[in-house]
């Protein structure tokens, strides 16, 4: 939610700060200049975005603009720029912002097609694994290293694979399955798997691996055309709605009846489909492939469909109850489609060490880079035993023994500056069993973190697109502070002020007129007069379901309830009136209502409009805080300045 909302007020709102010596002040704040050129660029970029009209006028904008500017000021006053939150938010952007920079090479393109070809094809392989892990001793990684070379030479020789993977691989789950892994694709295993399993031909046994688990041996059983996209259609009936009227799986299969009786897959959708996304396009899914959806039965039942226009039988999935029509067989995507999806995928996932090397390399190459003392025999003894169960304590490291552990460009890093690395990074670190080998690991992550931090901070002064960009985050997370501190966290904790607000204000919440009535929705108009004809003899809406449907086919569904007047379950132009209602068409189906009671218009409860009295406070609340912003800080526009910038904008 935080992000989301950050990102609307940076869609409305952003400013850059570079090179403000060379700018004209539009305006200053308790005498903090606000630069013209700042303003310019956030009004036209955001032009398009503005809603009212009024605000697209450069002065009716300058006050959005103001408006904005004195909430930084505020969050500001109060702090919320050295919050610990604000500051770890911050770091996290700026880290992925800057990633778009640091990534610029070919590595990283280069990763993404070979990802590209592999996702081509599905692999069906077995494995077996000797567990080892990179802290083993030297003897006990030598001894699983001889163990799966023995094994391997078995299988090579013709034994078994499924029998030596249940008598000897380490894996869980090894004596049931023999190894079997079944079909994966590309990003589904760490990538030194990955490549043995895609690198090794059908039949064929891979040579030994290492991964964080241990040594492995991979056989490849099958390699098969990855399945292309398809587009589907959908009726769903959730069974996670709580109590309703009628049941679901009941429910699906009157509509299965109904469809197999010639009725419109699109009229169902719209009429009956719980998932109103797509019910109001008729029941269109965007296009998918197997692994995409949280739904494996669904997905099974959607590609099992061989023509254009099948139906699924019924289909239960962890959101309810389903039926499949198959509406279309798309190609492969192109690697210019994939590209920006696998780039992500490569520098999120175990490729980016690769990545990171070059771009290590890349960043030494430009500034600089000399290494300086040897860290391991100072901090061997330095670190106590505790850094082993994470509660290591970091001691203030004498002036004389500070030495120097790297220079990037001409910035010096210290023992010292490693030191407050691990005593933080232990706390989120995994488990080690040997000191040598966690200051490895933590050495190696903190000379890449000590580089990038380098290059971001030279990058800010380098590159001001980067500059204003970053400048955006760091303004945008302050807005969402400040205001979730003084208007939502407010207007959310105030019960009583809630309940004033409503009590002041009701008049706007009001009921439409409504109904509690049971529609029928019958397949013919001599069905509906039939429908007609049993309620006015006093049927029952069990009596008359009973009566007109059949196991084989279903001729009336009916949904009982209370709906305003207007709401799509009733017909257009129904007449409001007890009773039972004159026959309307809806969607390839004749509708009858039979309204038991007419409820008048009225108030809605403070439990039925809860988040739009909340909304509403908390806007209030905003416009008596911004007008006390107004107050608290002075505000001078240079008008000379504006009306150049207003020529300029012209």
């Amino acid at each position: 939610m935080k992000n989301f909302l950050t990102v609307c007020f940076l869609a409305l709102l952003s400013a850059t700060t570079f090179s403000q010596n060379k700018k004209e002040v539009l305006m200053t704040i308790d005498g903090k200049p606000v630069y013209a050129s700042e303003f310019e660029r956030v009004y036209k970029k955001n032009l398009d975005l503005v809603q009212d009209e009024s605000q697209k006028d450069i002065d009716g904008y300058l006050q959005l603009f103001i408006d904005y500017k004195l909430k930084i000021a505020e969050a500001q006053a109060q702090g919320l720029d050295k919050e610990e939150d604000y500051k770890k938010e911050f770091s996290k952007y700026r880290d992925q912002l800057s990633r778009n920079y640091l990534f610029e090479d070919k590595v990283t393109e280069e990763l993404a097609k070979e990802a590209y070809e592999r996702g081509k094809q599905d692999v069906d392989a077995s494995h077996i694994l000797i567990k080892v892990d990179y802290e083993a001793v030297p003897q006990d990684t030598l001894a699983a290293y001889n163990k799966i070379k023995a094994i391997r030479e078995r299988a090579l020789k013709g034994e078994d694979f499924t029998k030596l993977a249940k008598a000897y691989s380490e894996e869980p789950g090894a004596k049931e399955r023999g190894g079997e892994l079944g079909y994966f694709t590309v990003f589904s295993m760490v990538y030194p798997f990955e490549n043995a399993a895609y690198n090794t031909k059908v039949g064929d046994i891979s040579d030994i691996i290492r991964t964080s688990f241990g040594y492995h041996i991979v056989k490849v059983n099958d390699k098969r055309a990855r399945l292309p996209k398809i587009s589907v259609s959908h009726i769903m009936i959730s069974d996670k709605k709580g109590a309703r009227d009628f049941k679901p799986e009941e429910r699906i299969n009157e509509i299965y009846n109904m469809l197999k009786q010639g009725q419109s897959f699109e009229s169902l959708a719209k009429q009956f489909s719980d998932d109103k996304n797509s019910a109001v396009m008729g029941g269109k899914l965007k296009p998918f492939t197997k692994g995409d959806l949280r739904a494996p039965e669904f997905e099974d039942a959607a590609y099992t469909l061989k023509n254009i226009g099948d139906l699924s039988k019924p289909v239960k999935t962890d959101f309810g109850w389903h039926i499949i029509r198959l509406d279309e067989k798309l190609s492969m995507e192109t690697f210019d489609q994939q590209k920006e999806e696998l780039e992500k995928k490569v520098n999120e996932g175990d490729r980016s060490k690769i990545v990171t090397s070059a771009i290590n390399k890349k960043i030494i190459e430009k500034y600089g880079f000399k290494k300086g003392e040897s860290y391991l025999p100072f901090f061997d003894t330095y670190l106590g035993d505790d850094i082993l169960r994470r509660k290591w304590v970091m001691e203030p490291i004498p002036p004389a023994q500070d030495k120097t552990l790297f220079t990037i460009s001409n910035k010096n890093v210290t023992y010292t500056d490693f030191a407050k690395y691990i005593e933080a990074r232990q706390r989120t670190a995994k488990p080690y069993k040997q000191k040598e080998t966690l200051l490895v690991v933590f050495y190696d992550e903190f000379e890449t973190e000590a580089l990038k931090d380098y290059f971001k901070e030279k990058l800010e002064e380098e590159n001001e697109d980067y500059a204003a960009i970053l400048n955006e985050y760091r303004d945008g997370l302050l807005i969402f502070d400040v205001m979730d501190k003084n208007i939502w966290q407010k207007g959310k904790n105030d019960s009583i002020g809630i309940q004033e607000y409503y009590t002041k204000t009701k008049q706007n919440y009001q009921w439409k007129q409504r109904v509690d009535a049971d529609i029928y929705s019958a397949n013919s108009e001599i069905l509906a007069q039939q429908v007609q004809k049993m309620i006015s003899e006093g049927k029952t809406s069990e009596e008359i379901k009973a009566a007109l449907n059949t196991a084989d086919k279903v001729n009336v569904l009916i949904t009982p309830g209370v709906f305003e007047v207007g709401q799509r379950e009733l017909p257009q132009n129904l007449e409001i009136k007890k009773g039972t209602s004159a026959i309307y068409p809806s969607n390839d189906s004749f509708v009858v209502v039979n309204i038991k009671e007419v409820i008048p218009p009225g108030p809605k409860s403070l439990e039925d409009v809860k988040g739009k009295v909340l909304s509403n406070y908390q806007n209030d609340i905003e416009a008596s805080w911004m007008k006390s912003l107004h107050s608290k800080y002075k505000v001078e526009v240079n008008k000379k300045t504006l009306k150049h910038v207003k020529k300029e904008l012209k």
